[in-house]
């Protein structure tokens, strides 16, 4: 009997055990970034009462999680990004900060009355979530505990260990902080997000950072063609058993037939593709950069800067020179002074970016900068430039 208990009602070899946990543990960080993530704080998808219930039990049992504080909380990260009112930047805090403290800066927030009322709207607000998720969170992962000992005898312990780590490690230390630190970026937005991989698995997608601050709303995380996104597999499937509807995901360029002139149209597919486009721009470009950056380099005049040009240029020319660093900005001045063709190339870029940010001009005057913009640069001598024009015209 006593050996029946220490085994548990579930007797397996090894290495089911491991099976087993990384099975549970999957199915909550899947229910952190269907539910909690694209369903409660960006309203990316909406969830079958059935699906959505089924997540918030599954994370007070796993985590004692508040769905309330959690939307407020990732809410707050999007609109104070790597500024010091950032619940968890490594920017800001540091990445050993956030990568091994990320769980208590995050309980310090949820503290923050204030944060839950301007950014918590919206969340669960029933009778069960008052008087048991919310109320009662810690009785989760105690009952979780019960059961992992009573299924698993012994090695429910370790079990439950590793589900009471895996979202303080994956969420809060890998996502929070190297997400922020380490890996690449597809797009140049207004932080410092990564993808730290391009295969979302492990943890539910959330791997495909920069995609997602890039496009905050959409439902699916991965954007390139060799970029997979576990998470959003499992939307299709719940779409496909209609317990999900997707309400928007990541615009992509389309191209349709050259415009000689441009229409308002043109104008609003081009601004809401910005960043691909801005992506897009670096990479038509860069065969014309790097031609000139070889023959600068015979150039006695030629600063000498301690930084790869060619891919720094590639940056620069995807970013809005409002988000560079002081000490770039000095290196870029010093490299735009020795090359008409380097200078006309970046402040064409980032023309555009004034012509997509400008709020207070009209729809029509908007229309007619970008045509003039389009003008200049099929005009420009630049055949990289004259070709990426035509393509601008050809958005749809």
């Amino acid at each position: 009997m006593v050996l029946e208990w220490l085994n548990g009602l579930i007797d397996l070899p090894w290495w089911a055990y491991i099976l087993v946990t990384l099975l549970l543990t999957h199915v909550t960080i899947a229910s952190v970034t269907i539910f909690l993530h694209r369903h409660q704080a960006h309203r990316s998808l909406d969830l079958h009462p059935l699906a959505s219930h089924f997540f918030r039990f599954w994370l007070w049992l796993t985590t004692a999680q508040v769905t309330k504080e959690w939307a407020a909380i990732h809410r707050k990260h999007h609109a104070k990004c790597e500024t010091a009112e950032d619940p968890h930047s490594p920017q800001i805090f540091g990445i050993k900060k956030v990568f091994f403290e990320g769980w208590e800066l995050y309980r310090a927030e949820a503290a923050n009355t204030e944060t839950l009322q301007k950014y918590g709207h919206g969340t669960p607000d029933d009778w069960l979530e008052r008087h048991l998720y919310s109320k009662r969170a810690l009785w989760g992962p105690t009952l979780m505990a019960l059961l992992d000992l009573m299924l698993f005898g012994v090695n429910g312990i370790w079990i439950w260990a590793i589900q009471m780590l895996w979202i303080p490690i994956t969420a809060a230390g890998v996502i929070n902080g190297i997400g922020h630190y380490w890996g690449y970026r597809n797009f140049e937005c207004e932080d410092a997000s990564t993808n730290i991989v391009p295969w979302g698995i492990l943890i539910g997608g959330e791997e495909l950072h920069n995609n997602h601050h890039t496009f905050g709303t959409s439902a699916k995380l991965s954007y390139k063609w060799f970029e997979f996104d576990i998470g959003w597999l499992y939307i299709r499937a719940l779409a496909a058993c209609r317990l999900a509807t997707v309400r928007k995901i990541a615009p992509k360029v389309k191209l349709a037939q050259v415009r000689p002139v441009l229409d308002e149209a043109a104008l609003q597919a081009i601004i809401a593709n910005r960043y691909a486009i801005a992506a897009n721009y670096a990479r038509t470009l860069m065969v014309t950069v790097s031609a000139e950056l070889d023959s600068l380099k015979t150039s006695a005049t030629m600063p000498a800067l301690n930084i790869n040009l060619r891919k720094k240029m590639k940056t620069w020319l995807k970013q809005d020179d409002k988000d560079l660093p002081l000490a770039e900005q000095m290196h870029l001045q010093a490299l735009l002074a020795q090359s008409a063709v380097l200078n006309q190339v970046y402040q064409m870029r980032q023309e555009l970016t004034r012509i997509w940010e400008r709020s207070t001009l009209t729809r029509d005057e908007l229309v007619l900068q970008l045509q003039d913009w389009c003008v200049r640069a099929e005009a420009s001598g630049i055949k990289a430039l004259a070709d990426f024009s035509l393509r601008l015209r050809a958005v749809a």
